[in-house]
């Protein structure tokens, strides 16, 4: 009998995401799935309706020690090292026959147990770049599954190993991709989707309403704006637009992107993968503004992926003032016809088959029948 697939991912919708169109995928095919994520990931998953909220889920310990001061790595290394151990019972326990890691330091214990115990192993890259975990464990897995043909960060001994896959994408957004683009009409309604992230959102929430704020008089009737905010930024956000007399529906998460994809004229977002993704295969244009703190600079190159083929602009954070919003969405009103083009040139940057790409390499390290002993390989339990 085949062991279940495992998914390792945890953290922010940026992981869990395509963890969620894998999940999908698989089930769809008959596999059993189940995810193993972190508390942080267990509590986003149980508030949405996605397959990862029915299938079976289980919680390690994990931490980070990225971007933290001396004891606060020593704690991070102190929890990894827990859920390690959590991750390494409950693996003898479900004897998998394949795990898979979505990068980041939740997915971090579950695939060193994987690996450690010989269990065949896939990672995949969401990003432009070679994430420090999925750096750390590349030479000790079977396939590396990546969004972009040229990834960086990748060592030579590990290409024969790389798949290109592309980021996998829920399917309510794949859904999106067969509907065409709402051209905007000179004089029509202009749907504006602000996508904050969990990093860097107050900056989005400073600039843009002040932006938007400050167009002339008669294109701001025009506007509908739809803007996740963080909940601090809740307090003041909503009145600096309702002084403005601007349409807004704002809140801290939403469960519908998909849906509010469909209606959008221009999505303006942080790089994160996920977003690019969505916005690439639903075919929406998009203004990009990199958090220019991001490990290694990687959305940076999340969004001159998507930018550079034309599916619209990149604002570094130092050239993302008030004043440059104001000029660019003031520009795309009086000119709608660039924002077809721009969503035209999105939909060719956009991979709609991701998901069963992804699903067939996971499918291809599947031996049937290896659930006696967990897919545990020889060659991989020495490599480890």
């Amino acid at each position: 009998m085949t062991g279940p697939v495992i998914l390792a991912a945890g953290g922010t919708g940026g992981h869990l995401f395509p963890a969620e169109a894998l999940a999908g995928e698989l089930m769809a095919r008959g596999r059993n799935v189940i995810l193993v994520t972190d508390a942080r990931g267990d509590a986003h998953t149980a508030s949405v309706d996605s397959p990862l909220a029915r299938m079976e889920r289980h919680v390690v310990r994990a931490g980070t020690v990225s971007g933290q001061s001396s004891f606060g790595r020593i704690k991070g290394l102190i929890e990894l090292f827990a859920g390690f151990w959590q991750a390494r019972a409950l693996l003898g326990k479900l004897n998998p026959s394949v795990v898979v890691g979505f990068g980041g330091y939740p997915s971090l214990p579950t695939m060193m147990a994987a690996t450690r115990r010989g269990t065949p192993s896939v990672l995949h890259e969401q990003n432009a770049v070679l994430g420090r975990v999925n750096r750390l464990l590349a030479p000790r897995v079977d396939g590396i599954a990546v969004a972009f043909a040229d990834t960086a960060k990748l060592e030579p001994g590990d290409f024969a190993k790389v798949k290109v896959v592309g980021n996998p994408v829920r399917a309510a957004v794949r859904a999106v991709r067969g509907k065409p683009y709402p051209a905007p009409q000179i004089d029509g309604a202009f749907n504006i989707l602000i996508l904050g992230g969990s990093q860097g959102a107050t900056a989005l929430s400073d600039i843009v309403p002040a932006a938007l704020c400050q167009l002339p008089d008669d294109l701001k009737p025009r506007l509908h704006v739809t803007q996740q905010c963080r909940a601090e930024d809740l307090d003041r956000v909503p009145g600096i637009y309702r002084d403005a007399g601007l349409q807004t529906d704002l809140a801290t998460f939403f469960d519908d992107v998909p849906a509010r994809l469909a209606e959008t004229h221009l999505i303006i977002s942080r790089a994160g993968a996920s977003t690019v993704s969505e916005a690439a295969v639903a075919g929406r244009p998009a203004l990009l503004v990199p958090y220019p703190h991001a490990t290694d600079d990687h959305q940076t190159g999340n969004a001159k992926a998507f930018v550079e083929p034309g599916g619209g602009w990149m604002a570094p954070q130092p050239s993302f003032t008030k004043d440059f919003v104001t000029n660019i969405i003031s520009d795309l009103m009086a000119h709608p016809e660039k924002l077809t083009v721009a969503a035209a040139n999105a939909l060719t940057v956009g991979r709609a088959d991701s998901a069963p790409r992804l699903a067939d390499l996971v499918e291809s390290f599947i031996a049937e029948g290896n659930g006696a002993n967990g897919g545990n390989s020889p060659k991989r339990e020495e490599a480890a």
